[in-house]
């Protein structure tokens, strides 16, 4: 049976979501022109990149790699091991360490510059977060970049729409993903507009079971041990595992809270991890909903990725904080939380496996 999660909300209403600072400083990385970059940006003794820019809504600026590009790019029997080639590929690279950048966009950007640090620390670096030459040497691109993805008749029968309110979401038997184009995006830890510049022609809107589709190679390594302790910096918005002997186990990108004084400081520690967690929505801690005051009553929520706490939840030994996913991956690394602290799904699922209840979590400013 599903966890029942009493999830906290502040008495406060939903905060706005603030403004998010990104760290200063630039990634210089050399972009084959097929990625749609411009040639100022294609050598690694160019213009540098910058990473702090602000962002906006547009779709990631990279095009379709060619057929050639993604077929070479699949098979592993040709593949040699080598430097990443361009934002995407240190993106993935990372990825691959268990280093992540958020959803693999293809594009520059604060949370990826923050894993090249993390990276860089890991191996004894200067902690720059450029993709500098000693830093190229040591982040291989050990497999092949692209794989293929086989539709299953299992994943569009999960499909689901989601409800508009929060009585109609109780009311439904799962909180799935609403489209394949989620579903496929989530697994390959990246952001959907990616994975349909990856598959141009396909029709997202009519997808039968068996359709191949192109995505990043995203494979993790497999956990072997448990952590010892993970650390919270609230300014840069990460969160880091690390293992008896202080070796960086992971890295991910975190959402705290829009408030400072809402964001917990100091040793917690895990009380509980539930995965495929329900969700508890008490309308009291919604005072700005009009729902919520029609209702005046609590909902139980269905599991599902599109769960408020999405994949799973780690609750703290403080009362209603915890660590849990969410269904908005792209939007994590910012300050709009109510005091929780959230990650992409699939970073809450790994870091669970890393964690044991007892863990000590350390949030420092």
């Amino acid at each position: 049976m599903a966890a029942v999660i009493w999830f906290w909300r502040h008495k406060t209403g939903e905060a706005k979501v603030a403004e998010e600072k990104a760290p200063r400083g630039t990634i210089k990385t050399s972009v084959p022109p097929s990625l749609g970059w411009s040639s100022r940006q294609r050598s690694f003794t160019s213009a540098p990149v910058n990473v702090s820019a602000a962002r906006t809504n547009r779709a990631p600026a990279i095009t379709v790699p060619r057929p050639s590009e993604i077929a070479s790019g699949t098979n592993a029997a040709i593949f040699v091991a080598r430097p990443p080639q361009n934002v995407f590929e240190t993106q993935l690279a990372l990825a691959r360490q268990a280093i992540s950048p958020g959803s693999l966009d293809g594009m520059p950007g604060p949370k990826t510059r923050l894993a090249l640090m993390a990276f860089q620390q890991k191996e004894n670096l200067a902690a720059t977060g450029e993709l500098d030459a000693r830093t190229r040497v040591q982040l291989l691109l050990a497999a092949p970049p692209f794989t293929n993805y086989l539709v299953a008749a299992d994943d569009l029968a999960r499909l689901r729409p989601l409800g508009k309110t929060w009585l109609e979401k109780s009311q439904q038997d799962r909180l799935d993903y609403e489209t394949v184009l989620e579903l496929v995006a989530e697994k390959a830890q990246s952001h959907p507009n990616l994975i349909q510049l990856l598959n141009p022609v396909i029709d997202w809107t009519n997808i039968a079971a068996g359709t191949s589709v192109t995505v990043p190679g995203v494979e993790r390594p497999p956990v072997r041990e448990k952590a010892a302790l993970a650390r919270i910096h609230l300014e840069s918005r990460t969160l880091q595992v690390f293992d008896e002997n202080t070796n960086l186990l992971a890295h991910f990108p975190c959402s705290i809270a829009a408030f400072a004084e809402k964001r917990p400081a100091g040793e917690l520690h895990i009380a509980v991890i539930a995965p495929n967690p329900n969700y508890t929505f008490d309308p009291e801690n919604f005072p700005e909903s009009a729902e919520a005051r029609e209702l005046n009553r609590k909902l139980i929520l269905p599991p599902g990725p599109n769960n408020p706490v999405g994949a799973v939840w780690i609750g703290l030994d403080k009362p209603g904080y915890g660590i849990h996913g969410t269904p908005r991956p792209e939007q994590v690394g910012r300050a709009e939380s109510h005091g929780c602290f959230r990650l992409a799904n699939w970073n809450a699922e790994y870091f669970s496996q890393l964690s044991w209840v007892g863990m000590p979590v350390y949030v420092e400013p």
